[in-house]
């Protein structure tokens, strides 16, 4: 077969089948046309505006966790009355009669301190006593003797029986004897303090609880050597055990200086241990003290308990919730709505949210209350029931086209 022939084999016949080809290239304009449409379609329904969620405000009840709260705050129980009791001496410890846990009252032993030194230091000092009282004693029998020769000597010298000296001498010897007896009679009271002295230092040797409470600490033993100040190499005690009187317990919270303005004395406030997160105790404020720590910025606040517990133990964590005072909203508690936190740009003591209308945000200035991580408490320019806009800030402005999301 030739070059000619291959060639006429390979040659595409265009007019064939002309229907087959228009009807392809109408199935082509069709496709593209419905593209087209669709891409209208999506241009006009795409959903428009910002992504949001809604919050919506809900009130804070009395009978809530934090009823009526225009602050929250956490600090710990302290307790008022506590003290570490050491010896007035320094002596050996010969026996302990404390322990842990175990309840005392004021006054009573809790332990007893070696006494051998002290007691033969009581006995020198009466001995001295002693002999001081019997120096006075023969004193004053020589100053009865001097007297009456001295009154013979008078009466003889009138009789001119003795010269004057001899009345100059008697008189002498009686004056002697008279300031030997005041001498004796200060050496008398001096040893007399002595064994005042040396019978304080035994008393010392027992130690006694300064105040009814409880022992949390028992801080030495039978055998070691306690003293009243610290001394070197650190084998001696300078406490016994600690006692913290349980009637004194209070709070103690760290308020921001921010918010000390919401806090005033004999406030109501009501305490929650973190061990007993559903327990609410009564409390009230005691004082605000009248300094702020200038590293923290806050300002202390005192809480006083107005029930007392077993459970409440010092140093335990617990959070409290300063309430409004109802008398001056016309005896009703300022509650308030709660949000989430994510729904509010807080600003210390006043806010601001988006409200949701319809499909448009509005800007609002709110004033905050209580928050607690989470949730925060708006106490005015929010009612219960509004809808709030949850998204990003930097999304979020007065009249902006919104979208809800699920």
């Amino acid at each position: 077969m030739d070059d000619k022939t291959l060639l006429d084999q390979l040659r595409i016949d265009r007019g064939t089948d002309p229907a087959r080809a228009g009807h392809g290239r109408m199935w082509l304009a069709a496709g593209a046309a419905a593209l087209g449409l669709s891409l209208v379609l999506w241009f006009w329904l795409r959903p428009t505006g910002v992504p949001i969620h809604i919050a919506v405000a809900q009130t804070v009840t009395q009978e809530g966790a934090a009823a009526g709260s225009i602050l929250d705050a956490s600090g710990y129980v302290v307790a008022r009355r506590q003290a570490t009791v050491a010896s007035k001496i320094t002596a050996r410890m010969v026996e302990l009669d404390i322990e842990e846990g175990e309840r005392v009252k004021a006054g009573q032993i809790i332990a007893k301190l070696d006494d051998t030194n002290i007691r033969a230091a009581l006995a020198q000092a009466g001995a001295q006593l002693s002999f001081a009282k019997a120096g006075l004693e023969e004193t004053q029998v020589n100053l009865t003797n001097a007297q009456r020769d001295y009154d013979r000597q008078t009466s003889l010298s009138k009789g001119h029986f003795v010269s004057q000296s001899a009345v100059d001498n008697a008189q002498t010897t009686v004056d002697a004897l008279r300031a030997q007896l005041a001498t004796q009679r200060r050496n008398v009271e001096v040893a007399g303090r002595g064994v005042n002295v040396a019978e304080r230092n035994l008393d010392d040797t027992i130690v006694r609880a300064p105040f009814s409470g409880i022992v949390t600490v028992k801080a030495a033993q039978p055998g070691e050597i306690v003293s009243p100040i610290s001394a070197g190499g650190g084998f001696t005690r300078t406490g016994i055990g600690t006692i913290v009187d349980m009637d004194s317990l209070e709070i103690q919270v760290d308020v921001n200086e921010n918010f000390i303005n919401r806090v005033q004395s004999d406030q109501t406030v009501t305490a929650k241990l973190n061990a007993y997160p559903d327990w609410q105790i009564p409390a009230h404020v005691i004082a605000v003290i009248p300094t702020a720590d200038r590293s923290k910025g806050t300002v202390l606040v005192r809480i006083g308990l107005d029930q007392k517990d077993a459970r409440i133990l010092p140093e335990m964590g617990v959070r409290v919730a300063f309430l409004a005072d109802a008398a001056k909203d016309g005896g009703r508690p300022v509650t308030g709505v709660s949000l989430p936190a994510a729904a509010v740009q807080a600003s210390g003591s006043t806010g601001v949210l988006f409200v949701v209308r319809d499909t448009t945000l509005e800007r609002r200035a709110v004033r905050l209350g209580a928050g607690n991580g989470d949730r925060v408490t708006v106490i005015s320019g929010l009612a219960p029931g509004e809808r709030v806009a949850v998204g990003d800030v930097k999304e979020l402005k007065d009249g902006a086209k919104i979208r809800i999301e699920p």
